[in-house]
């Protein structure tokens, strides 16, 4: 029985965790879970899952959860608050499987606290890769942690890769890997348009139910510039040997192109329990409660060009890689504070770009060679993007 860490686990990619966990009740333990604010969906996982541990971000949410859990004195969970915490049960000794969900940079510290303990780490947090790749990739070698990417792109790709591959290290046989993108919700809208966009239309995403932030970053496709990063990363291979090609239909999840002339491709409908399923039990394969793929009612695959002028994010975080250090730690940095003022309407949808591009170029340069790098980059991307919408835009 593998004993089980969830971190964010009242997100989309949490709640298919425990989703996913609750139909194989004889191999997986919830030992300890975090959410951000979510009081009642955690009070309702707690009942079910019985934690021995959970953290939530405020002393506050500390207090309505107790309140709450009153009523259920059978029930023996340690309530804990803060960023310190949610490292603290990361490392418990007790746990062997870590779901790395929480959205954005508030994930990195928490998933290398888990790789210097030798976890198995199910890496759903975009964020802590792009900001801290090679820190993160060196801990898990270092500590012998085992790294699975939980993105449905990453995880088709790891499927797609050769036998016995482990993740951060590059393959002699693969030529190129095909990142698919669906195009989010604007892949025809009139770029005339774009300056009206709203939050409501941008979260609504034509595939996949995934939370606000995330949903923006696809209708950006800074998403899928994330991916980019991450997969030159955990694949070890340059970013002109990643191709991203739109996708509508979701289908594929992408891509692997072998020397020999041979494609590998991962099928399967757009359900985040199949690549959550398949981490979960790897190298064996279970259930994971997802439909099977309908492959006559799909009918067709179809497959585009990216368009630039549409997608400029995704440009940027070419550039970001590409110039490597810490600049995609700058650009994530930037891209949450922009994403943050878009669904707050303070800014419009076309500014998102720009935000990120200022920082891009003000921001100083370093190796990002620590976490204390790192974070100062992070923090000083997040000012100056702060700076230009109040004084800028």
């Amino acid at each position: 029985m593998r004993a089980l860490c969830v971190l964010g686990s009242t997100g989309s990619i949490g709640v298919n965790t425990l989703d996913v966990v609750s139909r194989h009740p004889d191999q997986y333990k919830v030992i300890a879970l975090s959410a951000n604010s979510n009081v009642d969906v955690l009070y309702e996982q707690c009942i079910r899952h019985k934690p021995s541990y959970v953290v939530l971000s405020d002393k506050n949410g500390v207090t309505l959860l107790e309140q709450r859990l009153q009523s259920c004195p059978q029930l023996n969970i340690q309530i804990l608050a803060g960023a310190e915490s949610l490292e603290h049960i990361a490392s418990l000794p007790e746990v062997d499987t870590v779901m790395a969900a929480i959205v954005g940079a508030a994930g990195l510290l928490p998933t290398i606290a888990a790789a210097r303990q030798g976890k198995r780490i199910l890496l759903a947090n975009k964020e802590a890769l792009v900001m801290s790749g090679q820190i993160l990739l060196k801990e898990v070698a270092a500590n012998k942690a085992e790294l699975l990417p939980i993105d449905s792109e990453h995880n088709a790709i790891f499927q797609c890769m050769p036998a016995g591959y482990n993740a951060g290290t590059q393959s002699s046989v693969v030529r190129r890997i095909l990142l698919t993108a669906s195009g989010g919700p604007f892949r025809t809208k009139p770029l005339s348009e774009f300056d009206d966009i709203t939050p409501e239309q941008a979260v609504a995403h034509p595939n996949w139910v995934m939370g606000r932030k995330i949903s923006v970053d696809s209708a950006t496709m800074m998403n899928k510039g994330l991916e980019l990063i991450e997969a030159c990363l955990l694949f070890e291979v340059p970013a002109e040997k990643v191709e991203v090609v739109l996708h509508p239909q979701s289908v594929i999840h992408s891509m692997v192109d072998y020397v020999d002339g041979s494609v590998l491709a991962q099928m399967g409908n757009p359900d985040m329990r199949i690549p959550i399923a398949h981490a979960l039990g790897w190298p064996d394969r279970f259930d994971s409660g997802a439909e099977p793929l309908d492959i006559f009612k799909v009918e067709r695959l179809d497959f585009e060009p990216l368009d630039e002028i549409r997608f400029p994010c995704l440009t940027l975080a070419f550039q970001a890689i590409q110039e490597g250090g810490n600049m995609p730690a700058v650009l994530n940095a930037a891209n949450e504070i922009a994403v943050s003022s878009f669904l707050d309407r303070r800014i419009r949808y076309t500014d998102i770009v720009k935000v990120i591009a200022e920082c891009m170029e003000k921001a100083d340069r370093n190796s990002a060679e620590n976490l204390e790098l790192v974070l100062e980059s992070d923090s000083q991307a997040r000012e100056l993007a702060q700076s230009y919408i109040l004084n800028k835009l």
